[in-house]
């Protein structure tokens, strides 16, 4: 790591600047994210971004296979399938864990999702950390020679695609009640268009239509989409006016098949030294005797969730459907960043937008999390500081 970076913020870090840019968030919407900000971003070094976009490009290499569909038609098969599916996916989401091989820092895919992130937020988290810590505009965020108007025009054309902003929606459930919903405010203020309930939809034959602020009904052209079906699928007090396996006169930002098909079901496909060993349990023919290494995860959940970190024999054996199912090798995260007391575990999320029409995905900012615990993720660094969401920063050119 340059430690140049990070001895300048450590000196000129005091809580009073964390706690302003927290207020500044709050202020913008009156309203404090419900996930923890982490106190400091993550300086990138050069060496570091060339493996991190090296690696992400592997990925897209992959799923941009011309049998891509074929190969990953058995996730469809085992979940549920939307109609009218699109040519590919518009946004990736690619998590890599900081790690350490052979003495050596090396990026570790941890997960990939064929779904938006929280663009707009990073976004708006970066001009918070310019604004708190000035030096900081000698940084970017962003890839691929962007900047921040290039990266807005990027995501706009992909959300709205020639729309105007009050035909296309941000679809989610109970979004008021979301942990990202800081994300959906600067994705309306942003972009300018509505936050909308799956519950607030009604459907007319094949099309699907909202009631605007005033009170006039509204055909949605576009959808947003951030309904993660593990979610609505459980909530069977919904009530809805339409079904996600309708063929409805209505495109999609965000198809939902592709949160299906790039998922956890490619990391067995993915070999090379960015990629951690992964199997299938339906495809694993004797459970290994190291468990301790190993890591038992479910394919489709969201967020860790069904996550069993200390995998015993018995919660192999208790698994019932063994194909929704992968076991992962552990990797050692080295903690890189220097805290005031310890050092800091480190995953870099790599954000991609794939616009209709053009050869590949582009890679154009990212998120970082940052954690103490065991694993990333909230339930493993509770009541911890320097831990939580942030954003990676490059050296510009």
């Amino acid at each position: 790591m340059k430690e140049i970076h990070r001895l300048r913020f450590n000196a000129e870090f005091s809580k009073e600047k964390y706690e302003s840019l927290l207020g500044s968030i709050e202020k913008d919407f009156h309203y404090r994210p419900t996930f923890r900000i982490a106190e400091t971003p993550f300086f990138i070094p050069k060496e570091l971004e060339n493996q991190l976009t090296e690696a992400a490009d592997e990925v897209i290499d992959f799923i941009k296979r011309p049998d891509f569909k074929s190969l990953t038609q058995q996730a469809l098969d085992l979940n549920t399938e939307v109609p009218d599916e699109d040519d590919h996916t518009q946004f990736l989401a690619i998590d890599f864990g900081i790690c350490e091989e052979e003495g050596k820092l090396i990026p570790k895919l941890i997960e990939v999702q064929g779904f938006p992130s929280i663009f707009n937020f990073q976004l708006h988290l970066f001009r918070k950390f310019q604004s708190a810590y000035p030096f900081l505009a000698d940084f970017t965020p962003y890839l691929n020679g962007l900047d921040e108007s290039g990266y807005l025009d990027l995501l706009s054309k992909v959300v709205l695609n020639g729309h105007s902003p009050q035909e296309v929606v941000l679809l989610e459930i109970e979004p008021e009640k979301q942990n990202t919903k800081i994300d959906f405010y600067y994705c309306h203020k942003d972009l300018g268009i509505p936050i909308c309930c799956v519950t607030a939809i009604r459907k007319k034959h094949r099309r699907l239509f909202y009631i605007d602020a005033e009170g006039q009904e509204i055909q949605i052209k576009r959808i947003y989409n951030r309904v993660i079906f593990d979610e609505l699928e459980s909530r069977k007090d919904l009530e809805l006016d339409f079904s996600f396996t309708d063929s409805l006169e209505v495109e999609w930002a965000g198809h939902p098949n592709w949160y299906t098909r790039i998922s956890k079901f490619i990391l067995p496909h993915l070999k090379g030294p960015y990629f951690i060993d992964s199997k299938l349990l339906s495809e694993l023919e004797a459970i290994p005797d190291d468990l301790e290494n190993y890591v038992l995860k479910p394919l489709f959940s969201f967020s860790g969730a069904g996550v069993v970190f200390n995998v015993t024999k018995e919660d192999i054996l208790a698994v019932k459907e063994k194909e929704l199912f992968i076991l992962q090798k552990k990797v050692n995260y080295l903690p890189v960043i220097q805290s005031p007391d310890g050092k800091v575990k480190v995953e870099v999320r790599l954000l991609a937008l794939w616009p209709e029409g053009e050869e590949r995905p582009t890679l154009l900012g990212n998120l970082v999390r940052l954690s103490r615990g065991e694993m990333i993720g909230v339930k493993f660094n509770k009541d911890k500081d320097w831990v939580g969401g942030s954003i990676g920063l490059f050296e510009k050119a």
